[in-house]
């Protein structure tokens, strides 16, 4: 409650609704109060924060790849701020604790070329052997497009990643796996990139290979 001081032309003290008044060396005056701020911890708050996290997390490591990946699509975004919003919106699940990705919904390129109808990955004598599906059907698909490889360690956060080292024709793709990966499993991904570098394809998830300790 406010008290008004010397009559209604004077000074007061307390508070009156958002407005505050008082006294500094026989000086009056008021004050406004802030405006309230919105809780920032709600529960959906809390949600986007920790989907945002996650993604974050698996693209950073992965950086060079997601700037060509998803360039078509950053509009007046970077291509990065571009795939964390489609991948926080499709590659995350769960709840509370238990949210986690999804790794078979993320993409690490995003676009119009015809992706690999099919492929998978293996795990031999050290390295990591990516195949696919190498026909070209559609018109938006040529031998001659580069081929986009992520391999993500999913204990980690780590990634191993090359564009142009084969093309879709050739059908296939080796990398060494690093030592140190051993135990651990890797998320494996492919996508095209055209030879002059304008159109990419959307990654598919070829599979998630736990490497032996030897």
């Amino acid at each position: 409650m406010g008290i008004i001081k010397q009559g209604i032309l004077g000074g007061f003290s307390g508070k009156v609704g958002n407005v505050v008044g008082a006294s500094w060396k026989g000086i009056d005056y008021i004050r406004s109060l802030p405006s309230s701020v919105r809780n920032p911890r709600t529960p959906g708050q809390v949600k986007q924060r920790t989907k945002f996290t996650l993604v974050q997390r698996f693209l950073t490591s992965m950086t060079p790849v997601v700037r060509v990946g998803f360039k078509n699509y950053a509009g007046k975004k970077t291509a990065f701020n571009a795939a964390t919003s489609y991948n926080v919106l499709n590659g995350v699940v769960g709840e509370g604790d238990m949210m986690e990705l999804d790794y078979p919904s993320l993409l690490i390129s995003r676009g119009n070329l015809q992706p690999a109808p099919s492929g998978d990955a293996l795990y031999v004598g050290g390295d990591i052997i990516v195949e696919w599906d190498n026909s070209v059907n559609g018109i938006n698909a040529n031998g001659n497009d580069e081929a986009i490889l992520v391999l993500h360690n999913s204990i980690k956060g780590e990634s191993r990643y090359s564009i142009g080292l084969s093309d879709r024709l050739i059908g296939e793709l080796r990398e060494a796996c690093p030592s140190h990966w051993q135990g651990d499993v890797v998320e494996c991904y492919i996508a095209f990139v055209s030879e002059d570098g304008k159109d990419v394809s959307n990654s598919i998830h070829l599979a998630s290979i736990e490497i032996p300790t030897e």
